[in-house]
């Protein structure tokens, strides 16, 4: 079986990691982190695209602190946007297949129900209104090009809000968590496995891949609480009493139209966070 060449952007992060471990035997890593490779400067990003010469690329680099987005819009769309048409126009030149990570921050989250693929996108942060933008780069740079939207990764590692409130629960007896805000907890294994398969068999175009379920902010906290056992207490509060720079959307849950009938399912959001704790590092 021939090896595809994949290159993996943002390599150090999240799903960048969980990609890498899926080792999968048809591919042919060259795993990038922000430190090999920045996506804002072309010159660099052509030349290594030209001397990688990749089959496939996953574009998971990303400015992914909305907070700081918020403060920072150039900084936000830099990275986001400008990164991603250099990525893109990279991959155009050397004939890949892109995927491009995106969020559920593209919707307002004024909708009742979850947001599926073909809902129009309103950004309401900086954070999304970048990666909005990356969309588009993406999507006019190369048409063969896959947008994954996501939400809430989590892992074993990296800055996570599992690992934001473990690390809570072990130092405080009462925590305060918003219960006003709902979106999907997706599990960077979990979504490694559906960006690899969107990648084989799925057309070109928009996906959106999360772990199956909705919980708000304080329902995924209560569930860490009781599978960690911790005796913390974890109250619930609005949004409008945490406040922060970027206003989440109060609905950022997902739905994937396309995905079912292509036979790709995440597991439920339990399940998920159930196995990542099972694996937490001691």
């Amino acid at each position: 079986m021939s090896q595809r060449r994949v290159l993996i952007t943002g390599a150090s992060g999240q799903l960048g990691q969980a990609l890498q471990d899926l080792a999968l035997p048809g591919w042919a890593m060259e795993p990038l982190s922000s430190a090999d490779l920045d996506v804002r400067d072309w010159p660099a990003v052509r030349s290594r695209f030209e001397s990688l010469s990749p089959d496939l690329v996953i574009h998971t680099a990303a400015a992914t602190n909305v907070d700081r987005c918020e403060r920072e819009p150039e900084w936000a769309f830099e990275v986001n946007a400008l990164g991603t048409r250099h990525v893109a126009q990279g991959s155009a030149l050397v004939d890949a297949q892109l995927v491009y990570i995106s969020t559920n921050y593209v919707f307002n989250g004024g909708k009742s129900g979850p947001y599926h693929e073909f809902d129009q996108p309103n950004p309401i942060s900086v954070y999304g209104a970048s990666k909005l933008a990356g969309e588009v780069e993406a999507l006019n740079a190369t048409s063969k090009c896959h947008v994954v939207r996501t939400a809430s990764v989590y892992a074993e590692h990296g800055n996570n809000f599992v690992r934001t409130m473990r690390g809570l629960m072990d130092r405080l007896d009462r925590i305060t968590v918003v219960d006003d805000q709902d979106s999907n907890p997706t599990y960077a294994t979990d979504l490694a496995v559906a960006v690899a398969e969107i990648a084989a068999r799925a057309p070109f175009g928009v996906y959106h891949a999360t772990n199956e379920g909705t919980a708000s902010w304080h329902e995924w906290a209560v569930e860490i609480a009781d599978r960690i056992g911790a005796t913390t207490e974890v109250a619930p509060i609005s949004a409008s009493e945490f406040q922060r720079d970027a206003e989440p959307p109060a609905n950022g849950t997902l739905v994937s139209l396309p995905l079912a009938r292509l036979g790709i399912t995440l597991p439920p959001w339990r399940d998920g966070l159930k196995r990542c704790l099972e694996r937490w590092p001691e």
